[in-house]
């Protein structure tokens, strides 16, 4: 091999070692954009100044339109983030616990998701094209993911087998958005009472050890043991 050549290969090769952490670079800065925009989005709402999701995040004014040229992506980013986050919750969950208990664990953690939301609400309601493609991408991830645990929880005899992931995702998001003052201990109570009232008419025949563990321990599990984020 001629020696432009190698030289060729050696420069792709300090290239490439000098990209991976510049591209590890890039996406912490992108994490720390989507966390502290969300936070500022709940507290300060979705028009707050750029320079306070930058002064939060640790980054440059200049590192946010880099990543995000418009508001609107920055919003889209952070709502398909969260809704990630909880739909791959699900699977998480169902691995650690009895089914009936991740039921009422990912019920609680998509409660806590929908009172995060708020801070999004005025913009995914703006009528801004930039938003259209959202209502869908929220039903491709979360109905599913809702749908593998009630499935779970009813073969093992601890919900009823009528329910509809829609419904249950409605009812619930209803109970958030009807909460007053963001009293989010108000909200646990009630998705918590919601989540008893699956039980009503499941059958017992089909229970299994760890599916009548997980009805007496539902319960307190929904209430004082909730992740608060996974």
């Amino acid at each position: 091999m001629s020696k432009k050549a190698d030289g060729k290969d050696n420069d792709h090769g300090r290239e490439g070692r000098n990209s991976r952490p510049l591209r590890a670079d890039a996406q912490r800065n992108t994490n720390a954009l989507l966390e502290a925009a969300l936070a500022v989005f709940a507290t300060s709402g979705v028009d707050a100044p750029v320079r306070e999701i930058a002064a939060k995040a640790g980054v440059g004014v200049g590192t946010v339109y880099r990543h995000f040229p418009q508001r609107s992506d920055l919003i889209v980013a952070v709502f398909r983030r969260q809704v990630d986050a909880c739909a791959d919750a699900a699977s998480v969950l169902a691995a650690e616990h009895a089914p009936g208990v991740a039921l009422a664990l990912w019920i609680q953690r998509y409660a806590d998701f929908i009172a995060t939301k708020r801070g999004l609400a005025t913009a995914l309601h703006s009528g801004n094209p930039a938003f259209n493609t959202l209502p869908n991408y929220f039903d491709m991830r979360l109905r599913p993911a809702l749908r593998a645990l009630l499935d779970a929880a009813a073969r093992a005899g601890e919900v009823r087998t009528d329910i509809e992931p829609d419904d249950l995702l409605r009812a619930v998001a209803s109970l958030c958005m009807s909460a007053h003052d963001d009293r989010t201990d108000y909200t646990h109570r009630m998705v918590a009472l919601l989540v008893d009232g699956l039980r009503y008419t499941a059958s017992p025949s089909v229970n299994t050890p760890d599916s009548r563990e997980s009805v007496g321990s539902n319960r307190d599990t929904a209430s004082s043991d909730r992740p608060d984020r996974l």
